[in-house]
């Protein structure tokens, strides 16, 4: 009688012994499970501290809550669409954080790289009359090239980028006064390329609506179709009636935010662009290598060195992002007050942003989060900002109040990491 080993099951050992073993991952097997397996997974993350972007949501609605309970204007179309648009720009510079944090570091130069680029922009199309695109384009190429050099002396050089990016903040900020010159201010056409970032609007309602299908069809139809292909190959997929709830759930809110526009002036350019640049920066980070890299740096510089990663290439990338979505935010605020000036880059702005990625769920320890952190984040900023506003309520409260809000998520993230740790899942 001949023995087949190739048909010997892997388990035989745990079977002869009388007790039958099955290594299944149980997160395999959330999506094949239902609305109850989805369920399970709740409660497993919250025992293992993974509380992801819960608490800015509950965040989020308590302060719309508490701030129509206080003035009925804070729900209104106009307020909103300000909270939309004045959000931009410190998104935008948040997406570049974001980059940098999953590095599990910090980049303080991001204000004073945002004053030097719209410094820049305006002397270069204002002061010397050059064209304005190609002014555009040589503030955002210098802001990339900035973040580079700060990556060159971190990755390169050894040195630590906090230190880095503090002499940046100095430097940069003095070349900005420096540009600008004595006067100060150059003030910027309201209605040419930068000026167009925060003012120009689709007005009509077809814009709006239209970008609300074309979200809810980009979700559909790539989830409905991998799905089917997982199915084919017997890999564990969700159900079509949570594909279904999830597209419902993602319309109302579309096509929520899209009524909200046409009820002011229509569909702004710079909610468009964002929403763009965040789909787009989502998808490097979670759909191609470079992202991988970038995480597994987060996770652990030598794992990724001996993995054949080039740590060097892409840490100096990761801050020349951080400087480039630095450049585009500074374009930003350039465009809303129709003006590079001596303050741009000043004040709190470093802070918010360095905020809103933490409020919207990054963590300031590296290897965990996603772009979409920086749309949660800012508005849960910008929303305090304007309902503290509405209130006449003193900007020194208003900086206490969010200075607040960022203690408690850092403190809510390192007992999420001390509690992921202490379940074996850090």
């Amino acid at each position: 009688m001949s023995i087949d080993k190739t048909k010997a099951p892997v388990d035989a050992a745990p079977a002869a012994a009388g007790a039958t073993v099955t290594a299944v991952d149980p997160r395999l097997l959330v999506r094949e499970q239902g609305f109850a397996g989805y369920l399970g997974e709740f409660k497993r993350k919250l025992r293992g501290g993974d509380l992801g972007a819960i608490p800015v949501v509950i965040g989020l609605i308590a302060i719309c809550v508490i701030f129509q309970s206080l003035n009925s204007a804070f729900l209104g179309a106009q307020n909103l669409n300000n909270i939309f648009v004045a959000m931009v720009a410190t998104g935008m510079m948040s997406v570049g954080i974001i980059f940098v944090l999953l590095l599990g570091e910090i980049d303080l130069s991001v204000g004073s790289v945002s004053g030097v680029s719209s410094a820049i922009m305006a002397v270069m199309s204002i002061t010397h009359g050059v064209n304005e695109w190609l002014a555009v384009l040589t503030a955002l190429a210098a802001g990339a090239v900035i973040g580079a050099i700060h990556g060159f002396f971190f990755a390169r050089i050894g040195a630590p980028a906090f230190a880095v990016t503090l002499a940046g903040l100095l430097f940069w900020n003095g070349f900005m006064l420096q540009i600008l010159g004595s006067n100060g201010t150059i003030n910027i056409d309201s209605e040419g390329v930068v000026g167009n970032l925060t003012n120009y609007y689709f007005s009509d309602v077809a814009a709006a609506y239209g970008l609300a299908v074309v979200a809810v069809v980009a979700y559909f139809v790539p989830t409905f179709l991998g799905n089917r292909r997982r199915e084919a190959a017997g890999i564990p997929s969700r159900p079509l009636s949570d594909i279904i709830l999830r597209t419902v759930l993602l319309a109302i809110a579309a096509f929520g935010v899209a009524i909200i526009f046409n009820q002011y002036k229509g569909l702004p350019l710079a909610v468009l662009l964002f929403a763009i640049v965040l789909v787009g920066s989502d998808f490097v980070l979670r759909r191609t290598s470079y992202g991988r890299k970038v995480f597994a740096l987060g996770g652990s510089v030598e794992a990724s060195r001996r993995a054949g990663i080039n740590v060097t290439a892409v840490r100096v990338s990761v801050f020349a992002i951080a400087g480039l979505f630095a450049s585009v935010g500074g374009l930003f605020w350039a465009s809303k007050i129709a003006a590079a000036n001596q303050s741009a880059g000043a004040g709190d702005l470093l802070m918010n942003v360095i905020a809103a990625a933490v409020i919207g769920g990054t963590s300031l320890f590296g290897g965990r989060g996603r772009t979409w952190n920086a749309l949660l984040g800012v508005l849960v900023i910008t929303s305090i900002q304007y309902g503290l506003a509405l209130q006449g309520i003193a900007t020194p409260i208003q900086y206490m109040i969010t200075g607040g809000v960022l203690l408690a998520t850092v403190v809510i993230d390192s007992i999420s990491r001390k509690t992921q740790k202490s379940s074996g899942r850090a």
